[in-house]
């Protein structure tokens, strides 16, 4: 089995082209990410009486969060691009640490990266369609009411208002939880390079230690043997 050669397996933590945790790549990771968990918890309050209460949500608050989020979707194409931006940023850390990367960062930034694209993927299909399905208002067209659809389901399917609201509410949750994955396995490269500072310095100890006594010995060693040499002298 041959190895991967955009792999540099030479590379450790212990090198000093290593991208590690500390890096600025890393940086430029979790800004983004702590940027959009940031959206998503002030997003909360509202998606929380659809998800995470038993009592069913009344009709005008179904109401009161359509124009929210329609109010979201009218924001100046500014907020938008600075969205776009912020993400690219994050795809830009992924790509810095993966340039020759070591083994840690293959495991971790690797995984790092898939929950990051899973995250764009659910935030452009679900989350941005969800809201310019809310903002078209297509519940309030005459024929909607009457659509009616017999036998199996194919193509696109379009849901009610109340389950569109609750898809887009269940997206930010899902978004919530891969950007949390995304911090966890950051964390963990973390822990894993400082377990593995802990051990080399270990070793560096134990290799000072074992090679002082064996010069020690080698000392002691060489003053016996002038010693025998004087007597036999």
């Amino acid at each position: 089995m041959s190895e991967s050669h955009w792999v540099d397996w030479n590379k450790n933590t212990q090198s000093k082209d290593y991208r590690g945790s500390g890096s600025f790549s890393t940086f430029i990771i979790i800004g983004p990410v702590c940027f959009f968990l940031g959206i998503l918890f002030a997003q909360f309050p509202y998606d929380f009486p659809l998800l995470w209460t038993s009592e069913p949500a009344q009709a005008a608050y179904y109401d009161f969060l359509e124009a929210h989020v329609k109010f979201l979707h009218a924001s100046p194409p500014t907020i938008s691009r600075i969205l776009n931006i912020v993400i690219f940023v994050g795809l830009l850390g992924f790509f810095m640490k993966l340039f020759r990367p070591a083994e840690s960062n293959v495991l971790f930034d690797g995984a790092s990266l898939i929950l990051y694209v899973i995250g764009v993927g659910v935030y452009t299909s679900n989350i941005v369609k969800g809201m310019r399905t809310i903002t078209a208002g297509i519940w309030d067209m005459e024929n909607f009411a009457g659509i009616k659809h017999d036998g199996p389901v194919t193509g696109e399917v379009v849901l009610g208002r109340e389950d569109t609201m609750k898809v887009l509410s269940a997206s930010n949750t899902i978004l919530a939880m891969v950007l949390v994955g995304v911090l966890v396995l950051q964390a963990g490269q973390w822990y894993a390079e400082s377990k593995e500072k802990d051990d080399f310095s270990k070793g560096d100890k134990k290799e000072k230690k074992t090679g002082g006594q064996q010069q020690q010995q080698q000392q002691q060693q060489q003053q016996g043997q002038e010693a025998e040499d004087k007597k036999s002298q």
